[in-house]
């Protein structure tokens, strides 16, 4: 049920990307909800206000997760569909079935020791800037913040480590603007993930994909699959934008990021901050009301579709406020209620550890471009930045002091695990820690 609303201000196109916030003070004239169009044609309602927001988010009773109702009056070829279409998946059902698919997720990462998962995103990240390390440049997105995630999941969901490059080259083509790219990517990637599950059902491993297969709620072959891209597209797009959007601020800002990188400040401070001004998903976590509702004096029919906007929620009445702020505030970058997100601590850690490994090697990284400058990538969902052009004084392994070729663990890094290995570690024993290298 896709529903035309005149009013309904664009959530797409190079104007949005460069200035969210103007188009959010736009849309609080409507009231806490507004109408907007996440694509042409295609019509909804976004919240833009916090305490709205949390209504929704806290009430399965009034709004569901399940879009089938209103996905059944979209076209077929609707750009949207594969953001918002349904499917078997945690994301995207409600009660007791949403609670089954959860389960296999929460308890599968539960089994992931902290301590493995941030020594293999030391190495992995410390892989990374040997690649660029001898350039003296870098673009922060496509060499580092967008195959982090995705070398760690290589390893995490039990596929060899020269399978690697393959996820990292099609989810980047994923994000090609050129359609020829992202169909021979999601081909790609289709063909990645059936490798995935039939090499996971010959031969089970201490990895994510083994763990969903055998956990009690028994899914189905297609829910299976369903499960690891949901967890893999979930980690990868909000990870890469949470690690590059933090790392613009704190460049933008040459006393920040000294702060960092000599100790004063904690990378967790950027994080904070980053996840109230700038979240990684601006606008998502779709609802769909049961019945008749009213919102503010908005009134929204049954099965229309209703976005929050953790951005706008997340700001002050005027957009945002430029401030820094070392707790990071009140923010709903997590979501909040029973869809708030799985895996909020080894995203967190994930992202944490990845500025720490960069501040530590790299002292005097510097925005290669004035931050205004920056091209922001554009759609309705997220916070992303296209590129993260940075510069740095060439280190090479000859160089005196740490180093990513050092074999000793930096401060961050604790000391290699003695307790049952996790898929992080166990995929990733012999692997040299440079042996990935970004998609061209």
């Amino acid at each position: 049920m896709s529903t035309y609303l005149p009013l309904a201000v664009p959530l797409y196109g190079p104007d949005f990307a460069a200035d969210p916030g103007r188009v959010y003070a736009r849309l609080r004239a409507f009231g806490p909800v507004a109408p907007v169009e996440v694509s042409p044609g295609v019509s909804g309602y976004l919240v833009t206000d916090r305490d709205a927001a949390l209504a929704v988010l806290n009430d399965p009773d009034v709004w569901s997760k399940d879009p089938r109702v209103w996905e059944s009056g979209l076209p077929a070829d609707s750009p949207v569909k594969p953001m918002m279409g349904w499917r078997p998946n945690a994301l995207f059902n409600d009660g007791a079935e949403h609670r089954r698919y959860r389960s296999v997720i929460t308890d599968s990462f539960s089994r992931i020791e902290p301590h493995d998962l941030r020594r293999q995103v030391a190495e992995t990240a410390d892989g990374l800037i040997q690649d660029f390390a001898g350039t003296g440049e870098v673009d922060l997105v496509g060499q580092y913040a967008r195959p982090l995630p995705l070398v760690l999941f290589n390893a995490m969901f039990g596929m060899p480590p020269e399978d690697g490059p393959r996820l990292v080259a099609a989810m980047g083509g994923l994000f090609e603007s050129e359609p020829e790219h992202a169909i021979k990517a999601n081909e790609d990637f289709g063909r990645y993930m059936d490798e995935l599950i039939a090499l996971k059902v010959r031969q089970r491993g201490e990895d994510l994909t083994s763990w969903f297969m055998d956990h009690p709620a028994g899914l189905a072959p297609e829910e299976l699959a369903h499960q690891v891209i949901l967890t893999m597209a979930a980690g990868q797009e909000p990870t890469t934008n949470l690690i590059s959007n933090a790392l613009s601020r704190m460049l933008s800002n040459p006393d920040y990021y000294s702060s960092l990188s000599n100790g004063a400040r904690t990378a967790r401070d950027a994080i904070d901050d980053v996840l109230r001004h700038e979240p990684p998903m601006a606008n998502y976590s779709a609802h769909y009301p049961r019945r008749n509702m009213q919102i503010g004096s908005t009134w929204i029919a049954a099965d229309s579709l209703v976005l929050i906007s953790y951005h706008a929620a997340n700001t002050t009445p005027d957009g945002y406020d430029g401030g820094e702020r070392t707790d990071g505030g009140a923010h709903l970058a997590w979501s909040s209620g029973p869809h708030a997100c799985p895996v909020k601590q080894p995203a967190l850690l994930i992202a944490i550890t990845a500025i720490e490994r960069l501040t530590s090697h790299l002292g005097d990284l510097e925005l290669a471009v004035p931050r205004e400058s920056l091209q922001w990538r554009p759609g309705p969902f997220h916070r992303a930045l296209a590129h993260l052009p940075a510069r740095f004084g060439p280190i090479t392994p000859q160089k005196t002091g740490v180093t990513p070729w050092s074999s000793s663990p930096s401060s961050s890094t604790p000391p290699a695990a003695t307790s049952t290995e996790s898929p992080v570690s166990s995929a990733s024993a012999g692997r040299r820690p440079g042996s990935y290298s970004p998609a061209p």
